[in-house]
């Protein structure tokens, strides 16, 4: 394939990555805010919301990790099984797959003769990866890999549930919740911009969708918070 193909896919692929981050931080936002609202609404004692609010962050971002380890191992076990059943077809049914190629141009437009020029001229260049990009979009040369995927989610997590700890750490008690909820909601307004960029969609749907989930989450678990701590207090 060309050289400005190969860029095209490496750039959908770190795009990919990236969008998967933000999504990731997003994440990690909304889990470890709700939970230290929640326990900050029914108690005071720092202590015990730094324990829920980095047990959550660890075991959120190992859940994480590991679903996204096992998303992408599938998807790459996927992968690799139909570019082997390709290589199969293409050793024992080359001129039905040449066919095959040619519809598949044809389909897109070119004319018979010329999608059978191209297909052919693609087949002796790379026959594999032709067949790959064009009737199954997958690119022959670059599958997945889930220990990056597993690390990216990881990361991301972590980061996102940064903010959200600081904010509840770092504060009096009285602002404790207030200050939570303020720099998570922006935050998740930034990660939803973001993503809407990523997207090339229009940032204020995206945003309003994103802090309008969070606020949501947020209220329920502070108003669990709230009836926990004042039952307990009786």
């Amino acid at each position: 394939m060309t050289s400005d193909s190969s860029t095209a896919q490496s750039f959908a692929s770190r795009l990919n990555w990236l969008r998967a981050g933000v999504l990731g931080a997003n994440d990690g936002i909304v889990s470890i805010a709700a939970l230290v609202v929640g326990v900050a609404a029914a108690t005071d004692n720092l202590a015990a919301i730094l324990i829920a609010g980095v047990s959550g962050v660890i075991a959120g971002a190992i859940s994480m990790a590991v679903g996204e380890y096992v998303s992408v191992s599938s998807q790459r076990d996927s992968e690799k099984a139909v570019i082997e059943r390709e290589r199969i077809l293409l050793d024992t049914e080359p001129e039905k797959e040449l066919a095959m190629l040619q519809a598949a141009y044809e389909e897109r437009g070119l004319s018979p003769e010329t999608a059978r020029k191209v297909a052919e001229e693609l087949t002796e260049h790379d026959a594999i990866t032709a067949h790959l990009q064009v009737e199954m979009n997958i690119d022959g040369e670059t599958t997945t890999n889930p220990w990056h995927a597993a690390l990216s989610s990881f990361v991301a997590f972590v980061l996102g549930a940064a903010l959200p700890l600081l904010a509840v750490s770092l504060v009096a008690a009285d602002l404790r919740i207030i200050a939570t909820v303020i720099g998570s909601l922006v935050a998740l307004a930034l990660t939803g911009g973001v993503s809407a960029k990523l997207g090339d969609s229009k940032a204020l749907p995206a945003i309003f969708r994103v802090v309008l989930g969070g606020a949501a989450a947020l209220a329920v678990t502070w108003t669990i918070g709230e009836l926990l701590g004042t039952t307990l207090a009786l």
